[in-house]
This record gives C-alpha cells, structure tokens and sequence, in this order.
C-alpha cells in the first residue's frame, strides 16, 4: 500500500490581470484614435475644397504638429491637476491620522463593519493596520480615496504617450501623399484600414469581439472624414 503524504497548502495564482490603472494607457489610445481621425478628417476637408497636392500635404504636416502638441499639454494639464489633488487629500488624511488616530481607527472599523465584518474582527483589523502609521496611511488613502500609494498617474508618462501616439495615428494618412498620391483613394484605403485594425486591437485588449471594435472605430473615422471633405467641397466651390 501506498501512503501519499499530503503537501503544505500554498496559495496559487490561478490567473493574471492586465493593468487597468497605470497612466499610459487611456492617453495612447485616445491620442492614436483622435490622430488617425482628426488627421484624415482634415486630408479630406482640403482635398474636397482645393484638391490633392501641396496643400493637402501642408494641412496634414500642420494637423499632426499641431494636434500632438495640444493632446500632450492637455494631458500633461489633466493629469497633473488630477495628481495635485489627490497628494493634497494625502495630506488631509496624513494629518488627520497624526492629529487623531483614535478617530481614524475607529473610522477604517466602519468601514469593515459595512463591507460584512461583525464588529469585533473589523475592531481587530482596524487596530492591527493602524499598529504602523505608515501602514495605515496607505490602507485609508485606499479605502476612502481608491489611490494608491505607489501607483499615482504620471503627467510626463501621460504627455509623451499622447504626442507619440497622436503623430503616430496622424501620420497615417498623411504617407500616400509623402509617396506621390495624386488623389484621396489611397490615403482612404490606408486610413480605413487603420482605423479597423486600431479599433480591432483596442478591443481585444478590452477583451471586447475584435470585429465589433473595428467596425465602430471605422464607422466613426469614415463619417467624419466623409462630413469634412463634404464641407471642403462645398466651400471650395463658393469660393471659386
């Protein structure tokens, strides 16, 4: 007879998340999205007012400068001023521990006692995480704020992925001219190609049906493109 000798328990990891809180995330899709749009949208607004050429060129050279400077100071203002905000909250809570730390124990027993626990183990676990003050920072700016400590959003992170990714989807449509197009077909294809397989991508990495993300993100870049180059032409033809 066999005797198998039971093994000590160890908790395994059965699986893995994704990072759904880091600071480079929303700024890149949204920068490579609004590039990809914005850019071909302003193509095809000149192209139906003057044409294919020089102009069209200098538009989309002008569009992803421009664009991607103003996406990354606008990040860099948002998530700076969002950062300031929770480090001053840190701060009350820092001050509110070190100024009545009763107070604060017996608001994290609350907490526990609200979310299921009776009241004598939300009593023992409040008072075993307020044991350390540093600790208890840490577990307070959780609950009460959802921040964490060492995970704060990035301005600078937030800024360069917006420029990068915004002149990275602006260019796009801005190639077939660089190569000698003489016309927006190409550059239609080649943007309606992207804007399928960003939006594809963007939704398998939001474990959403790829084709879904891609038609959405396609129906959108080509309605507004379809509205500019609309208006170029009319405008074009008023002015001629």
């Amino acid at each position: 007879m066999t005797i198998e000798l039971s093994r000590p328990y160890s908790p395994e990891k059965h699986h893995r998340h994704r990072d759904v809180t880091g600071g480079w995330l929303r700024p890149a899709v949204f920068g490579a999205m609004d590039g990809l749009v914005s850019n071909f949208a302003l193509i095809a607004g000149v192209v139906g007012a003057a044409g294919a050429g020089q102009g069209a060129v200098l538009a989309g050279f002008a569009g992803l400068v421009a664009g991607a400077c103003s996406m990354a100071a606008g990040e860099y203002t948002s998530v700076k001023s969002q950062t300031e905000l929770m480090r001053a909250e840190i701060a009350v809570e820092r001050r509110e521990l070190a100024r009545n730390p009763e107070g604060e124990r017996a608001e994290l027993a609350a907490l526990y006692r609200e979310r299921g626990l009776d009241a004598d183990l939300a009593s023992k676990v409040a008072e075993g995480l307020s044991s350390d003050p540093e600790r208890a920072l840490r577990v307070h700016v959780r609950e009460e704020l959802g921040v964490d400590l060492d995970d704060l959003p990035s301005p600078r992170l937030a800024a360069v992925s917006s420029f990068c990714a915004f002149a990275a989807g602006a260019t796009v449509p801005l190639v077939p001219f660089l190569f000698g197009a003489s016309g927006l077909v190409v550059a239609v294809v080649v943007s309606m190609l992207a804007l399928f397989g960003f939006g594809a991508v963007v939704a398998v990495m939001t474990a959403r049906p790829w084709w879904l993300g891609g038609l959405r993100q396609l129906a959108l870049g080509v309605g507004a493109a379809a509205v500019t180059f609309g208006l170029g032409h009319l405008l074009g033809v008023t002015v001629s």
